[in-house]
């Protein structure tokens, strides 16, 4: 079902974050971060502006926002407006002191390619997954890495692979590049620990395409340094994805998570299934993610 439901707007990579008694949800724009608020997860949500714009960039993509010591730390790519090749987005990282103000832009985080973070923190420190490209790999094309954070603007630059792609159903576009690499994409790091398992949603195929459709990795490993564990893909040999188009959606992909009344709920973004695909009309999304007794991970549509 549609999480946010304005009629004209769109919310593309949808990250959502409660703060007290509010709930947040930040997303992808042309001209800078847009944030919708709502008292309640399945109640009317307000649009409330970009929070976000910095002068001379645009495509502000797949914001992600942490609390961390009182303050609001927003991490996004963007690009110079001269700029026509996506693959120039470098992950950046802004500040606020509240969750519905203003951001200020404070650094680059790490030089292009890099986009879609996602933070994440235990008792072993902060750490950051995001993707990067691979031109020479045998399934050349974008994956995800993960890496720690030495503080909230610096990165360790120690990447380690987290989920690379190995599937036909991953397929971005063919001959991207040069004639004979089809071009691969692994994106959209979703990471939350649950019943002692890591678990990495990620978004796979192109964004632009039907079958945009989300999968998972995981591992077992007791360890919470995450920059060091070893994820297995559910479904490396076989296409089994974990949400994908249906009877009423398509474009199904870039989610983040929330936990609410002991409930596990994955927000993401979506098509109606009649979309012709020619404008950005990609909307926020919810529905229950559900974890079965083997650790495997399933969708309930609400």
């Amino acid at each position: 079902m549609k999480l946010i439901d304005i009629e004209g707007l769109s919310q593309p990579a949808p990250y959502i974050l409660k703060n007290g008694n509010k709930y947040y949800v930040y997303c992808t724009g042309v001209d800078g971060v847009h944030c919708y608020e709502s008292e309640s997860l399945f109640g009317v949500w307000r649009h409330l502006g970009i929070v976000l714009r910095v002068a001379g960039q645009k495509e502000y993509w797949a914001p992600c926002v942490i609390k961390r010591n009182g303050k609001f730390y927003m991490y996004y790519s963007s690009m110079p407006e001269c700029e026509t090749d996506v693959h120039r987005e470098n992950l950046k990282v802004a500040v606020s002191d509240c969750a519905d103000g203003n951001f200020s832009f404070v650094s680059d985080l790490l030089p292009p390619f890099s986009i879609d973070a996602h933070l994440a923190e235990n008792q072993s420190g902060l750490y950051i997954f995001y993707s990067v490209n691979d031109y020479e790999a045998e399934k050349a094309g974008t994956y995800i890495v993960a890496d720690k954070m030495i503080d909230e603007f610096h990165v360790k630059n120690e990447p380690k692979d987290v989920v690379r792609p190995s599937l036909k159903e991953e397929i971005y576009e063919k001959d991207r590049f040069k004639k004979g690499q089809d071009w691969y994409t692994i994106e959209g790091a979703c990471y939350f620990k649950k019943n002692g398992v890591h678990y990495c949603i990620y978004s796979a195929n192109s964004y632009l395409k039907a079958e945009y459709h989300l999968g998972y990795a995981y591992s077992k490993d007791i360890s919470d340094e995450l920059n060091k564990i070893d994820f297995i893909k559910n479904s490396a040999d076989k296409f089994e994805p974990l949400l994908c188009a249906d009877d009423t959606e398509i474009c199904t992909g870039h989610n983040s998570v929330i936990e609410e009344n002991g409930k596990i709920y994955l927000v993401y973004h979506g098509r109606d299934k009649n979309s012709a695909l020619t404008s950005d009309d990609r909307t926020a999304r919810i529905c229950e993610l559900l974890i079965g007794d083997d650790g495997k991970l399933r969708i309930k549509r609400v």
